[in-house]
């Protein structure tokens, strides 16, 4: 008897899907769209340390004779509750995956193999997984080659475990620091978020993997920065602002978005068929799948009446796989009742299935190979140095001077390596990392003495240990003061369904960011405010560190510290990256992806803003306390003025250079990211933004050496969102700005004369 079509792997993956789902009972295609279980639900470990599957795994499978992606199997955290002497470690990751895979394919009619999904935020949700610093670290680096080389290593590890789908946050963007999943963004700007999306998705889909990208659309600017709440966006800002890097992912090559928790001119994003199916699939020709967000189909009974319902609405807006809730598992009644149609659960099913085939599932569905956790960790700690950003500097201060013999280092966030990997992180193993003290103490060597102090807790306004920390300070020829904020979630924290924690009154368990943990201010907590203020007024020179996964609203710390550097979560290895800066083994190369507000009321404090000219508050002034972009080196960097191979150029060819010439000033050698801003002066069929990056390059310049930098300008440059909403280079007056951050800009005037 011969092999069924869809199992040859020679006919085409459209051929192979039309006979696969010819011979599915409608159990069997409800089976594929869900996502139901909690993939640690999946198995157990017995006493003898062996994993084995579980009653409600097989009861699952049995259910539709199939399944369609298993979430989680390998996830580890406070929420899922999995830890070392339960979960799934590296040396028996592929095993398990693999007998989850076995059972799938050998107890069920069709043998369709499941799709394995696992969150992948910065490295691999799991026991031993190799975390890489926050996204908002990595936009911090502006360097996307770097970035890609991580993913790609992240990825390798994924696959020697079994895992198939990629689940990253990619597409929100930092609009209101309030927010706590600001972490989780790579900045505030549509453009930097593009790029680092396009490499997040060519690095991973060059190990085997598919990319699932977060959150399609607009669920960066809820209103208020309240996690999962609605927003007020129209067409216009969403389309210029919060869908550029979901386009650049798409073309890419992203196997999937998954489709955000707010809501669009007033439907959920899961059951919205303009972003759907209108734009996503009709429009911009995407072909990959699309997953709902934990429990988010169950919202929508509110809507819809009834789970079996809002299954259908969903299904029928473009949603394809569910995940955890308890509408899709109802399409089966849906169909029934006529609430939807066969042909869009077809539809769906077709497209989950034409991944697995696309993914090489049919002929490979196990764990292909081994791969070593080395590379990962050296990019990640290449990542942290990369993304250390110094805001302030009084010229002396740093590097820390060979006379600097005592070092006092403070605060809560000097010696806690939870405090610096950021939310969405598994159990380390006992000494996995180097915190910011441990660092410093290894860079310091014998000759240095290094003191240590907390100071303050990381929330509340506790000032017990005030003295002691400046006692150390003042007899300290340098003091280092780590502040900021965590997203360490630990075993008191408590959950809702989809793993957001908690927040009643005050902050859960100690955190200050992280999703569900929003913040309606932004300063530092009144104890570590206190420590700042005390410590400075020692005498003692001064070194301020925040870790952090948002801007915090800052004071003018000019003439009181010495240096301020920001190092946004930088992973399990940024202490000694944030030492290597400290003592000059590397330079400060990290520039702000988002700007830094002086306070909340303040807010939004976004460069990119529409151009109205407002001046600025009654009590202060408008600008943001430090720009977009903005970051200072050990050197000095001059920056002349743009020039432009063309002062006109017509709509219709609009390709032309820029050119700038930078130069290394200074005695130190520096990394210097040139930027490239488009401003439109006039013309155009909508109201102009401030100025809009368009363009961004990493170099490094010895002292005194002097460097050409060349953009190529062409219509992607150019272009902007015309009154259709569509990308277009329209006619007028333009401003092509260079410089070193969005507030430090020389610019060439452009003229655009029509086609």
């Amino acid at each position: 008897m011969s092999e069924p079509l869809y199992r040859d792997a020679s006919a085409p993956v459209p051929d192979r899907v039309r006979d696969l789902l010819g011979r599915m009972t409608l159990t069997e295609k409800v089976g594929q769209v869900n996502q139901r279980l909690y993939g640690w639900h999946a198995y157990e470990r017995g006493a003898d340390g062996e994993h084995r599957l579980t009653d409600a795994f097989r009861a699952e499978v049995t259910a539709y004779d199939g399944m369609g992606a298993l979430y989680g199997l390998q996830r580890a955290d406070p929420w899922s509750g999995v830890t070392f002497a339960d979960g799934i470690t590296a040396a028996d990751a592929a095993g398990v995956a693999d007998a989850v895979q076995r059972h799938v394919v050998e107890e069920t009619r069709l043998g369709i193999p499941v799709l394995l999904v696992e969150e992948v935020p910065h490295g691999h949700q799991a026991l031993d997984g190799t975390v890489l610093p926050a996204n908002l670290a990595v936009g911090a680096s502006w360097d996307p080659d770097l970035y890609e080389a991580a993913a790609a290593a992240a990825a390798r590890e994924l696959r020697a475990r079994g895992g198939h789908l990629a689940l990253v946050s990619a597409l929100d963007l930092v609009r209101d620091p309030r927010w706590g999943r600001a972490e989780e963004c790579f900045g505030e700007d549509p453009y930097l978020a593009s790029r680092f999306t396009e490499a997040l998705v060519r690095g991973m889909r060059a190990q085997g993997i598919g990319v699932v990208l977060k959150h399609f659309a607009g669920q960066g600017a809820t209103v208020g920065g309240r996690n999962s709440a609605a927003t007020e966006l129209g067409a216009r800002e969403l389309h210029e602002i919060h869908l550029a890097a979901a386009r650049a992912g798409v073309r890419a090559g992203a196997a999937g978005v998954m489709a955000a928790y707010n809501e669009f001119d007033g439907l959920p994003c899961a059951a919205n068929p303009y972003l759907l199916t209108e734009l996503l699939r009709e429009h911009w020709g995407f072909d990959g799948i699309v997953m709902a967000d934990g429990c988010a189909l169950d919202r929508l009974v509110r809507l819809a009446g009834d789970p079996a319902a809002a299954g259908a609405m969903a299904l029928a807006a473009g949603t394809d796989l569910s995940l955890w809730d308890g509408a899709f598992p109802r399409l089966g009644e849906a169909v029934e009742r006529g609430l939807v149609s066969e042909e869009a659960l077809n539809t769906a099913v077709g497209r989950v299935l034409t991944l697995k085939f696309r993914l090489g599932l049919f002929e490979q569905p196990y764990a292909r190979s081994s791969e070593s956790p080395v590379a990962a960790q050296e990019l990640s700690e290449r990542l942290a140095r990369a993304s250390v950003t110094l805001l302030e500097h009084d010229g002396t201060t740093l590097p820390l001077p060979t006379g600097a013999r005592r070092i006092a280092v403070l605060g809560p966030n000097a010696d806690s390596v939870p405090q610096q990997i950021g939310d969405y992180t598994a159990p380390q193993r006992p000494g996995t990392g180097v915190t910011v003290l441990a660092g410093i103490r290894a860079a310091a060597g014998a000759d240095r003495e290094v003191t240590y102090a907390r100071g303050c807790e990381l929330v509340g306004g506790d000032r017990a240990g005030l003295g002691e920390a400046v006692a150390l300070a003042a007899a300290a020829d340098v003091a280092v003061l780590v502040l900021g904020g965590s997203s360490a979630r630990e075993d008191g924290t408590r959950f809702e369904a989809n793993g957001a924690a908690v927040v009643s009154s005050g902050n859960p368990a100690g955190m200050t960011c992280g999703e569900g943990v929003d913040l309606a201010e932004l300063a530092l907590v009144e104890g570590q405010s206190a420590l700042l203020d005390a410590v400075a007024a020692t005498g003692t020179p001064v070194v301020v560190v925040l870790v952090q996964g948002r801007p915090h609203a800052l004071p003018d710390l000019s003439g009181r510290v010495g240096a301020l550097l920001s190092a946004w979560y930088p992973g399990p290895w940024g202490g000694r990256a944030v030492a290597d800066v400290l003592f000059g083994a590397a330079g400060p190369a990290g520039r702000l992806p988002v700007s830094v507000p002086r306070s909340a009321a303040q807010l939004p404090v976004f460069y990119n803003g529409k151009d109205h000219g407002y001046r600025g508050y009654v009590d202060q002034p408008a600008a943001a306390r430090y720009a977009f972009g903005h970051g200072l080196s050990y050197g000095m960097v001059a920056y002349g003025p743009p020039a432009l191979s063309r002062t006109s150029v017509p709509a219709d060819d609009p390709r032309l250079t820029c050119t700038v010439t930078v130069e290394n000033t200074g005695r130190t050698a520096v990394r210097e990211t040139v930027q490239l801003y488009v401003r439109r002066v006039s013309g155009g069929s909508s109201w102009p933004r401030v100025r809009e990056l368009r363009g961004f390059t990493g170099l490094d310049l010895a002292p005194g050496e002097r460097r050409d930098v060349t953009f190529e300008v062409t219509a992607e440059t150019l272009a902007s969102v015309g009154r259709d909403l569509e990308l277009a280079v329209e006619p007028g007056a333009f401003s092509l700005e260079t410089g070193p951050a969005s507030d430090r800009t020389q610019g060439a005037p452009l003229t655009v004369t029509p086609s």
